[in-house]
C-alpha cells in the first residue's frame, strides 16, 4: 500500500460518526475545559472511477485493488466508530451522572415541554431554564437544541469583579466546595464579572420562575371573553392610524366582574379620557397592573390589599372605547410588558 493511500485511510479514520435523532441526546461535552464537542461525519473517500483500469486478462489493476482495500478498511473503521458512539450514548442515557458537570445536547421534538424533558433527565425546570437562558418556556420551538447538564442547579453570571465560589454559594445557600468542584476552580478564586458559574443545587427565585413559565398573573376576567386587541402595534380603532397598544383588550358583557391579576395593593382609582374608569394595583418585584374602561368600581378603596379573588371593578365602555371590554396592562419597573407571556 502506498504512503498516499495510507494517509487517506488515516484521515478517513479520524472522522467520527454520530447517532442523530430528533428528541434524543446528540453529543456530550465536558465542562469546563478547552475541549470542543460536536457532530462529525464518517465517510468513505471518493475517487474518480474513470481512472480505474482493468487489465486485458480481466484481472484488476493494482490501483483498483488499492481502492477496494481502502474501502474495506474504512468501512471497518466506520463500523467500529459507530458502535463506540452508540455505546457512549446508551451509557449516557442509562447512567449519565458521575458527580461531574457535563452538558448533553437535546433536540426539541413535537409535544415536548420543559417540565417533561426535565423529568426525563432528572433535573429541575429551573436548571433547563437557566442553562439555556429561556425567557418563555411556552416559546420553545420544535428542532431547537437545548443543553442538559448532568447536575441539578442553575447557571449564575458573576455580577461584579471579585466574587468567589464561596460568596456565590452563600447567595444560594449551598456548599462552597460543591460550586468550586463543579467549575474546577479554587473556593477563594476571584472571578471576573460576566463569567458564568454553574451552582449545583441552586434554584431560581419563584418570581422569575413564574415569569418564564407564564404563570405569574391570572387573567382578570374569570368568565368567557373574546380577545379583541393584543399587545403591540395595531391600526387605531379611531381613524385607523398605526399606534402602539400597551395592553390586551378582553371583550365581554358590560357588568362582568374584573379581578386583580395578582396579589397586591390598590394604589389608584380614577378616570382618564383614554382609559375611562381605571384601577392600578401595585404588586411585588416592580410590577403594577392597570384595568381600564370600567363601568364602575368595586367598594374596595385605595390602600386595600387584594388577591386574585378580589373584585376591583366591572366591565364597561368608558373612555375611548368601541364597546364593553377590560383593557389590561402590565408594568415592570415602569415599562409596559406583554401580559400574554405572564398569565396562566
Amino acid at each position: 500500500m502506498t504512503k498516499k493511500v495510507k494517509n487517506i485511510i488515516k484521515i478517513s479514520g479520524a472522522f467520527c460518526a454520530a447517532f442523530v435523532a430528533a428528541g434524543t441526546i446528540t453529543y456530550i461535552t465536558k465542562y469546563p475545559g478547552d475541549g470542543k464537542g460536536g457532530l462529525g461525519t464518517s465517510a468513505v473517500p471518493q475517487y474518480d472511477t474513470a481512472a480505474v483500469t482493468v487489465l486485458e486478462d480481466g484481472s484488476k489493476s493494482e490501483t483498483e485493488k488499492a481502492i477496494e482495500q481502502i474501502a474495506l478498511e474504512t468501512e471497518s473503521v466506520k463500523a467500529t466508530t459507530d458502535a463506540q458512539d452508540v455505546a457512549t450514548l446508551e451509557k449516557a442515557e442509562t447512567n449519565p451522572f458521575d458527580g461531574e458537570l457535563y452538558y448533553y445536547s437535546y433536540r426539541i421534538k413535537k409535544g415536548d415541554m420543559i417540565g417533561v424533558i426535565a423529568e426525563k433527565y432528572n433535573v429541575s425546570q429551573d436548571t433547563l431554564i437557566s442553562v439555556n437562558k429561556i425567557r418563555a418556556t411556552r416559546a420553545i420551538q420544535i428542532g431547537q437544541n437545548i443543553k442538559i447538564p448532568s447536575l441539578d442547579g442553575i447557571l449564575y453570571d458573576v455580577k461584579q469583579n471579585g466574587e468567589t465560589a464561596k460568596s456565590i454559594a452563600q447567595k444560594f445557600q449551598v456548599e462552597p466546595s460543591v460550586v468550586a468542584d463543579a467549575n474546577k476552580i479554587d473556593v477563594a478564586l476571584k472571578l471576573d464579572a460576566g463569567r458564568s458559574v454553574f451552582v449545583p443545587g441552586a434554584e431560581l427565585d419563584w418570581v422569575t420562575r413564574q415569569e418564564i413559565n407564564g404563570d405569574l398573573f391570572r387573567k382578570p376576567i374569570h368568565t368567557w371573553y373574546r380577545l379583541t386587541s393584543y399587545f403591540g402595534w395595531r391600526p387605531s380603532p379611531f381613524g385607523g392610524r398605526r399606534q402602539f397598544h400597551g395592553g390586551i383588550d378582553m371583550a365581554c358583557p358590560s357588568g362582568t366582574p374584573i379581578y386583580a391579576a395578582m396579589g397586591g395593593t390598590i394604589t389608584y382609582k380614577g378616570y382618564s379620557n383614554v382609559y375611562g374608569n381605571y384601577v392600578i394595583v401595585t404588586h411585588h418585584s416592580g410590577y403594577k397592573t392597570l384595568y381600564g374602561h370600567m363601568s364602575r368600581f368595586s367598594k374596595l378603596g385605595v390602600g386595600a390589599y387584594v388577591n386574585t379573588q378580589s373584585v376591583i371593578g366591572y366591565v364597561g365602555s368608558t373612555g375611548m372605547s368601541t364597546g364593553p371590554h377590560c383593557h389590561f396592562t402590565v408594568f415592570k419597573n415602569g415599562r409596559m410588558v406583554n401580559p400574554w407571556n405572564l398569565w396562566g
